[in-house]
């Protein structure tokens, strides 16, 4: 039988490199592992700390196809980080030009979470604690 122990990584491709650093260590305030400038690809490899026990690879490929990003797109529906407190994280990142969606309430649990674009699209989203 299969055993999974954690989820290792999560990959993002982004179609601009300099935008999407920026917006995720200047912005989201997450550290850097290690960054990789892969010549024979001319792309690039961000690996990102994202607390004690996850990590995001931010990957550049010249001309990555686009792809429909809405939450409820199929396929992967989104990327999650927990935060204390969803007011004070929203105020942080519109205060950065980042457009946050209203907060909803989790009928299931009962907490707060929003969603919020990264330079892609890709839609994020603040889960409180």
């Amino acid at each position: 039988m299969l055993k999974f122990n954690r989820v290792h990584h999560i990959a993002v491709i982004c179609s601009d490199y300099e935008r999407s650093k920026h917006f995720y260590t200047q912005i989201l305030g997450l550290e850097i592992i290690q960054e990789v400038y892969r010549a024979e690809r001319n792309s690039y490899k961000l690996d990102l700390k994202v607390g004690d026990q996850y990590q995001i690879e931010l990957f550049y490929f010249p001309n990555p196809p686009a792809r429909p990003s809405k939450p409820e797109c199929a396929g992967l529906r989104h990327l999650a980080f927990e935060v204390d407190d969803v007011e004070a994280s929203m105020l942080s990142l519109m205060s950065s030009g980042v457009i946050v969606e209203p907060v909803r309430v989790d009928v299931l649990t009962g907490k707060r979470f929003t969603f919020f674009p990264d330079p892609d699209g890709l839609p994020l989203e603040l889960y409180e604690k």
